[in-house]
């Protein structure tokens, strides 16, 4: 009996960490399909005033309990709001004007070569052949993707801007998962989630308003506004609730796998909401990256 219960128990928490995954994979196809419809800083904001509003009944007396450690810490909370609040999810809508949300999707996977990367540079941690091989393997897969195929185009430079910022978001990424390794001690993930949240919204307000007078328009309407509580709502709360569920039942390695299935329902979602093609480009890319980053994560059992 004991055995059934564990087995529910883990595909239970693949369960979760599939549906955390599938609703982040909205988030890109938001970006994409909404390109056209709503600027990228407006969409952000927009984001960010949902997720608070929606968030802070859940997480308020965590943030007011622990206020006097975010008080002692301002300075790393600024950081790391700005990087993964106002700046990375900012930049993911920026990426979606110019490129596909499969081609979003294949590059956001990538920030764990990053981590491993900096963490070798920042903190001299071991970086083994295999490692080295693997992000190698990654390298070539994003690099093969950027150029749809053609590496040559890289003398000339005349690749879709959208990918290269992707990239950029996916280092910034990289970076910001660094800081949260290193977070204050006795700080909750819930009081963590919400001052970054609201932090992160005010840094991004500047921007927004500077949009809001270049634009001279609202945006919201009867098709940008439900995208906007989808991504406020199921590609923030909604997510990150599956997400640490997934992590509690399986722990982080086995639930970060399942993470980089994230092409694959985009690349389903894309082809069934924006009719967006799927080539043999995207297949190869995706293998190199798949490979790459199996080959880096695998630890070999002594």
């Amino acid at each position: 009996m004991s055995d059934m219960l564990k087995t529910h128990s883990i595909l239970t928490g693949y369960l979760f960490a599939i549906g955390a995954t599938a609703l982040w994979s909205g988030n890109f196809i938001v970006a994409r399909g909404l390109s056209d419809s709503i600027p990228p800083v407006s969409l952000a904001f927009y984001r960010w005033i949902v997720a608070v509003i929606v968030f802070t009944p859940f997480a308020i007396k965590d943030l007011y309990r622990e206020w006097p450690i975010i008080k002692k810490h301002v300075a790393y909370f600024s950081i790391t709001s700005f990087l993964g609040i106002t700046t990375f999810n900012t930049l993911i809508y920026f990426a979606g004007q110019t490129t596909t949300a499969m081609n979003l999707s294949l590059i956001a996977i990538t920030f764990p070569i990053f981590i491993i990367l900096f963490s070798r540079i920042l903190y001299k941690e071991l970086l083994t052949a295999k490692k080295g091989f693997g992000i190698t393997l990654v390298l070539i897969g994003v690099l093969f993707l950027i150029t749809k195929g053609k590496i040559s185009t890289l003398l000339n430079i005349s690749f879709t801007i959208g990918d290269v910022w992707m990239l950029i978001a996916s280092i910034i990424f990289a970076v910001y998962s660094l800081f949260l390794k290193n977070k204050p001690k006795g700080l909750s993930v819930k009081a963590l989630q919400l001052s970054t949240f609201i932090l992160g919204l005010l840094f991004l307000f500047p921007f927004f308003l500077w949009e809001q007078t270049t634009v001279h328009q609202s945006f919201l309407n009867q098709t940008t506004i439900p995208a906007i509580l989808y991504v406020g709502i199921f590609a923030s709360l909604c997510a990150f609730v599956l997400w640490n569920k997934a992590i509690i039942v399986l722990g982080p390695s086995k639930a970060g796998m399942v993470y980089y299935t994230l092409p694959l329902f985009s690349g389903f979602l894309g082809y069934l909401f924006l009719h967006e093609s799927i080539s043999m480009v995207h297949f190869y890319s995706m293998i190199l990256i798949f490979s790459g980053i199996i080959a880096t994560n695998h630890e070999s059992k002594k």
